[in-house]
């Protein structure tokens, strides 16, 4: 009995090592890319955050009138919420943190009496609302541990046209916040129409002061520039999202690297009381073959003069009761 526990006890701990090897090289994986990931997200946002500076300053000088990615609805009914996660698991509560956080949001719309649709990034997301028969009505997947510019303006043009066709009154857009290596937040913040500060000065016509003067007029420039905006603001957090999905599985695949090292220890710390078993087991086994041998052969050598001969024969002798 105990050597068949043995021999399962080291099929198991193979087993772990296996594994371990594939979790520790996931792990090496996953960190040599947040460091590439890292360096996109850093070199993205200067850039979205100039062209919104931008665009809030054409706006807040009155350019952005009659413009319906500028123009919030005092009471918003459809609400279209972009999720981005990723498409694989194996990266700890990544996707689950994103999926709660759309889930109540939308949980409050519905108590609210408000519709809302649903624009899924990434598989887990698709798969998730699709199970649950949510109002789906856009899925992109494929990219989302290595976005390009050309996937955020596929779905920034599949957002767009739905909001200026009067689909939606208002998008919210749903994904993780990379701040570093060992930090990062899910985050919901509104996406369309783009929230505008009021200017406070004007000039003698009472026409919102601005702090650039612009050639052309600022009303095309706008027009030029809001797409661009919208396609550089998603971006952005698509590059937020696959840097923080690495450092995700980054930690899961660390800490699962670790608990398989800790099982190994228990499982070999089992298989060594199993063969210190197995050992004594056979020990106790040839001392009663001795003595059984000894009893048979009363009158004759003591248990001092037998040879080893003889007790390897009563070491066979009494195994042979346990063969069928």
């Amino acid at each position: 009995m105990a050597g068949g526990e043995e021999r399962i006890l080291r099929r198991r701990i193979k087993s772990v090592n296996s594994t371990k090897k594939i979790t520790r090289a996931m792990e090496l994986i996953a960190a040599t890319r947040i460091v590439k990931a890292q360096q996109r997200v850093s070199a993205a946002r200067p850039y979205a955050d100039q062209i919104t500076s931008v665009v809030q300053s054409l706006a807040s000088s009155g350019a952005g009138a009659g413009q319906p990615l500028l123009t919030p609805k005092a009471d918003p009914r459809k609400i279209a919420y972009i999720v981005v996660a990723g498409d694989r698991g194996l990266a700890g509560a990544y996707n689950s943190s994103i999926i709660r956080m759309a889930e109540r949001a939308m949980a409050a719309d519905a108590a609210a009496g408000r519709e809302y649709i649903i624009i899924a990034v990434g598989k887990k997301v698709e798969d998730y609302f699709k199970f649950r028969k949510y109002a789906v009505a856009a899925a992109f997947k494929g990219f989302t541990d290595n976005p390009t510019y050309e996937d955020a303006r596929a779905i920034a043009s599949e957002v767009v046209s739905r909001f200026n066709a009067g689909g939606v009154d208002q998008v919210e857009l749903v994904y993780t916040q990379f701040l570093s290596a060992g930090s990062q937040r899910p985050i919901l913040r509104r996406f369309m129409p783009m929230e505008i500060e009021a200017a406070t000065a004007t000039t003698a016509a009472g026409v919102p002061k601005s702090d650039y003067e612009y050639e052309p007029d600022p009303s095309v420039i706008l027009g030029s520039l809001l797409p661009r905006y919208v396609e550089s603001r998603l971006f952005a957090a698509l590059l937020d999202a696959a840097a923080s999905e690495h450092a995700g599985r980054q930690r899961a695949m660390k800490s699962a690297t670790e608990n398989a090292g800790e099982l190994v220890k228990k499982l070999s710390r089992q298989m060594n009381t199993a063969r210190q078993a197995a050992i004594t087991t056979e020990i106790m086994e040839i001392v009663g073959g001795a003595e059984a041998l000894k009893d048979a052969n009363a009158g004759g050598p003591s248990i001092e003069h037998i040879s080893k001969e003889d007790l390897f024969e009563a070491h066979v002798h009494t195994h042979a009761h346990h063969l069928p």
